[in-house]
């Protein structure tokens, strides 16, 4: 096995809490134990929710936990016309189109999101916002057998990738132009990425994931997904519950050391 290479990449919407150190020990943890290279990157394509403030906090929890990363960090927002590139590259092959009905219209059913040309023109000319969708049954067309025997490594076993899990999915919302399906995958293949660690709440995606690699010609990482941490009533630590940051944590007089064993202890 060649040089390992990880990367730690969370999404500044919020403080990092308690489950964001579990995940970044055993990000770092695996890189430790395989000799790697554990990179940052800083995953804030979703300007509505991410902050400058949690972006900065990222830096400091992670250098108090006793974590080090490689500089210059990839801030994703930074990259924009990178992942642009990846829409127009698909749309050239035909594999993507525009969607112009809201999550609740497709949840209410009724006419395929596909619309046809004159009314599509209708639609641009009006100025109605649109996404753009991956095209399962065109991509299956574009790569004929290939499509059902996708495959990639989990913990070393090999899974059949089943697109299908997560149907035609939004490769550029209409709000900034890209999702975290391309950000993601176009910065593995960019970064030389050879495995990925992350929680098994992104699973399904990496079916899509497998697929996108395949259209684009990026490499493959071979992956590792590892549970969630959950508090007592079982349900996954939320950002949204202030207590179990990391920086309130730190002020009420918790050491790294305490952390990182709590984390380990729950896990």
């Amino acid at each position: 096995m060649g040089a390992v290479i990880t990367r730690f990449a969370p999404s500044p919407s919020g403080y990092l809490h308690l489950g964001h150190a579990a995940s970044a020990a055993k990000v770092f943890g695996f890189t430790q134990d395989n000799d790697g290279i554990c990179l940052l990157r800083i995953e804030d394509i979703d300007t509505t929710r991410c902050k400058p403030e949690f972006e900065q906090a990222i830096y400091e929890d992670l250098a108090w936990l006793g974590f080090t990363w490689p500089n210059p960090v990839r801030r994703q927002t930074d990259h924009m016309p990178d992942y642009k590139n990846v829409i127009g590259a698909l749309r050239d092959k035909g594999l993507v189109y525009r969607c112009f009905k809201s999550r609740k219209e497709l949840e209410a059913g009724g006419p395929h999101p596909i619309v046809d040309t004159g009314l599509e023109q209708d639609l641009i000319a009006s100025g109605k916002a649109f996404a753009w969708r991956l095209s399962l049954e065109r991509t299956h067309k574009h790569l004929g057998y290939i499509y059902d025997k996708l495959t990639f490594l989990d913990h070393g076993t090999e899974i059949r990738a089943r697109p299908a899990l997560l149907g035609d999915v939004v490769l550029a919302r209409k709000d900034i132009g890209t999702s975290y399906h391309v950000a993601c995958c176009h910065d593995d293949a960019l970064q030389d990425v050879t495995d990925i660690v992350r929680g098994v709440d992104l699973l399904e995606s990496t079916h899509i994931h497998r697929l996108l690699q395949e259209l684009m010609n990026w490499p493959v990482p071979r992956y590792h997904h590892h549970a969630l941490l959950v508090g007592a009533d079982g349900k996954r630590y939320s950002k949204t519950d202030k207590s179990l940051a990391i920086r309130a944590m730190r002020q009420s007089g918790a050491s790294p050391q305490n952390i990182l064993a709590q984390a380990k202890q729950l896990g």
